[in-house]
């Protein structure tokens, strides 16, 4: 499959071909038809990535330096050393 960057190029291409006029009718019903299937198929691909710009964005943030709270640390190490002491 192309980049979206290469399909978006193929599409300006479309694009300037059928505005200059200089090409036959079925020529330019034919790059009419492959410009609007490229045009659907990158409008999913934007809305792919923008749904998925939306989740990074309100993911929430993650404290880089988690503090530990040692209120208990005899506790804490009988949790590491099985619960007995």
């Amino acid at each position: 499959m192309k980049s979206f960057e290469e399909r978006l190029s193929r599409l300006e291409e479309i694009s300037e071909k059928i505005k200059d006029g200089n090409i036959p009718l079925e020529e330019a019903v034919s790059l009419f038809e492959e410009g609007i299937k490229l045009a659907k198929t990158l409008e999913k691909d934007l809305a792919r990535v923008e749904r998925k710009i939306e989740i990074l964005i309100n993911q929430p943030e993650k404290p880089e330096d988690t503090p530990v709270l040692e209120l208990f640390p005899e506790l804490s190490n009988e949790q590491e050393n099985g619960g007995s002491n």
